[in-house]
């Protein structure tokens, strides 16, 4: 975590949940969170659109734990994969069937822009749109967050889902919503305050809330 005083960042404003706006999600997909241990600390999102950053991401379950979520929520979300993946026929279907979009890290700065100019354009039409990520990039312990998926809530103007994926509590944890500043420092305050009892699947590999240098 970061060093900032355990105050920081709790000035940043915040959503409440909106279950009137938000789809009934599937029944299946909750179950089966239920069987394997999972709770969902969760009762609906602020807004149809946004930015959803999934923190900590240490494990291979994640991706699995986050598509059952999105599937147990109803959310319409779309997320950042590595183009190499999309290249193989069936395995490419699949994840652009459950909201992959593929992204050549040689030009991030250009998905990026893309997906800004995509959310202004859901939220102009009342339509529903979420990208979902893992800011840390990678299963491994790194520096800091890659700026990416911030960058594009703070460039469309749209809220910041933080959605924790316990492992010490067996909790998906979906309810802190809030507008960011655009100042790094005190947005990223308020993110290390959400997120600092939350514990990954190997804690250790966790990344200090940051921005990468």
């Amino acid at each position: 975590m970061t060093a900032d005083p355990p105050d920081a960042g709790k000035d940043l404003p915040r959503l409440p949940p909106r279950p009137e706006i938000s789809p009934p999600g599937s029944r299946i997909a909750r179950g089966l969170l239920r069987l394997l241990g999972w709770r969902m600390d969760y009762q609906g999102f602020p807004a149809r659109q946004g930015v959803v950053l999934v923190y900590p991401h240490t494990s291979n379950w994640d991706f699995p734990l986050g598509v059952l979520a999105k599937w147990a929520t109803g959310l319409s979300a779309r997320w950042w994969g590595k183009d190499s993946l999309f290249r193989i026929p069936v395995l490419a279907h699949w994840m652009r069937w459950i909201g992959g979009i593929p992204v050549d890290r040689s030009n991030r700065q250009g998905v990026v822009g893309s997906t800004v100019q995509r959310l202004r354009d859901a939220v102009a039409r009342d339509e529903d749109f979420w990208l979902a990520a893992a800011p840390e990039g990678t299963r491994s312990l790194s520096s800091g967050w890659r700026s990416g998926a911030y960058q594009v809530a703070v460039q469309a103007r749209v809220p910041i889902a933080l959605i924790g994926f316990d492992f010490g509590r067996r909790t998906l944890m979906i309810k802190d919503f809030v507008v960011p500043s655009g100042d790094v420092e005190r947005d990223f305050a308020c993110f290390a305050e959400v997120f600092k009892d939350v514990r990954g699947y190997r804690h250790e590999l966790a990344s200090p809330i940051r921005l990468k240098a």
